[in-house]
């Protein structure tokens, strides 16, 4: 069996986590492949080393001296070479990253912040090193070259046996580096299960994976122990992620399942992600609850719409032209309704409406801002009836009014909007009528 444990900047913040890292790596012979973050912060208040090296980028652009930082940098990495006795010559690599530094590009810079922390723990874990340029491999345009990258992770394993991989960055074929976007060491261990046909992706955080409600909402919530692609993808989306969203797409496609584990609590089970449920495992109604505030609609009415032709597509179109991405579309007979982050349209709102207006001539066009919307999310909804009216029945006990109502077309989830005052109140509501004291039944399949 081949699992691939990826750690997050959390989990190697410090000589401390390095040992935490050491030991569940050690824990498991399956466990040869280790990518790794930078490190993060080791205490609220604390710098990620990823952060203080986009300043020194910035110092370089404005050419401020950035001498100083450059010290805090290697200082943090010489606290773990300290207390964990490496041998690493890291102020003799540190000192060639300094003079050298102005030469590099930006991405380069930002880089290097992976390329410390995992030599530093490919010593300490008596793994190779394998550096990211070399096996990685990007087109110009910033997309991975799977077919290589593939080739090239496949040889260096063969050929080494296991090994430690920094992740958020590669190369193209010429050398230039290239990073994925913020959070994208998630992203470098799911190319690097899939290329080397693992049988597990671990992915360890400082959480125990995912929670059926936001803690700061909802007191003590209980944990996801295991929940499909799909359900992540939709929760994810309404703010509720541990996971950089675009890692799982490599291994969904492989149907390589995705573990989310705590590394300062290893014995806690943590979530598994998987494309569907298995046989035999109980089974919730309702998976988790989230939600987003400050959302506007615009909603519009017009007799006999849906004999006009292009008329959504019109108004979609206006939209685009303010640059101007849509959250829902909900619609009904004569009317339907377009939901936008407030922020996305905070200058250009009454433009939009003004060309909606001119163009597409409604017979009525209202505007909803301060609005919440809430995702309801859980597999077993469309199999249990009444479900979606229990749900409306218990807001409106609440006295919260809702103002949308949408489905997804998978069933899997149900999105209602809520006013902004409403927004916490109604995730309680939900949570204790269908989630805190829910009796689960079992898996049929």
């Amino acid at each position: 069996m081949i699992k691939i444990a990826k750690f997050g900047g959390s989990s190697v913040a410090s000589a401390e986590q390095f040992k935490k890292v050491k030991g569940i790596v050690e824990s498991d012979p399956d466990r040869k492949f280790v990518v790794v973050s930078a490190s993060g912060k080791r205490f609220s208040g604390d710098n990620k080393i990823t952060d203080l090296l986009l300043l020194v980028n910035a110092h370089i652009t404005y050419g401020v001296d950035c001498t100083s930082l450059l010290g805090d940098i290697e200082a943090r990495y010489q606290d773990i070479v300290d207390e964990l006795g490496l041998k690493w010559p890291l102020a003799e690599k540190f000192e060639a990253f300094r003079k050298n530094i102005k030469k590099h590009s930006p991405e380069y810079v930002v880089s290097r912040g992976e390329w410390f922390t995992a030599n530093l723990m490919a010593e300490y874990l008596a793994m190779p090193f394998v550096d990211a340029a070399d096996v990685v491999v990007f087109h110009h345009d910033g997309s991975v070259d799977m077919e290589r990258t593939a080739a090239r992770l496949k040889d260096v394993m063969v050929r080494k046996g296991s090994f430690v991989l920094p992740g958020f960055y590669g190369a193209t074929v010429d050398g230039q580096i290239k990073l994925f976007q913020r959070g994208g060491g998630d992203i470098t261990g799911a190319i690097l299960a899939r290329c080397v046909d693992a049988n597990l992706y671990e992915n360890w955080t400082d959480v125990s994976g995912f929670l059926s409600a936001d803690p700061r909402v909802v007191d003590h919530p209980r944990s996801i122990r295991r929940i499909t692609f799909d359900e992540m993808r939709e929760l994810s989306y309404m703010g509720a992620s541990v996971l950089q969203e675009e890692a799982i797409f490599p291994v969904r496609e492989v149907n390589i399942p995705i573990q989310i584990k705590n590394t300062n609590r290893p014995a806690d089970e943590g979530t598994i992600i998987r494309e569907n449920a298995e046989a035999g495992e109980d089974e919730h109604l309702i998976t988790g609850i989230a939600g987003k505030k400050d959302f506007v609609s615009v909603h519009i009415k017009k007799a006999h719409m849906s004999n006009e032709v292009g008329l959504v597509r019109k108004t979609l179109a206006i939209f685009e032209r303010y640059g101007v991405s849509v959250e829902h579309i909900p619609t009904g007979v004569d009317s339907f309704g377009v939901v936008v982050n407030h922020d996305d349209v905070r200058d250009s709102i009454y433009s939009i409406v003004s060309d909606i207006r001119k163009e597409i001539a409604p017979d009525d066009i209202t505007m909803v801002d301060k609005l919440a919307l809430l995702s309801v999310v859980g597999r077993n909804m469309s199999k249990r009836s009444g479900t979606s009216g229990k749900i409306f029945g218990a807001l409106g006990e609440a006295g919260i009014n809702i103002r949308m109502i949408t489905q997804s077309s998978q069933e899997i989830s149900i999105i209602m909007g809520v006013n902004n005052e409403d927004f916490d109140r109604a995730i309680k509501v939900i949570y204790d009528r269908f989630v805190r004291d829910e009796v689960i039944e079992p898996n049929e399949k």
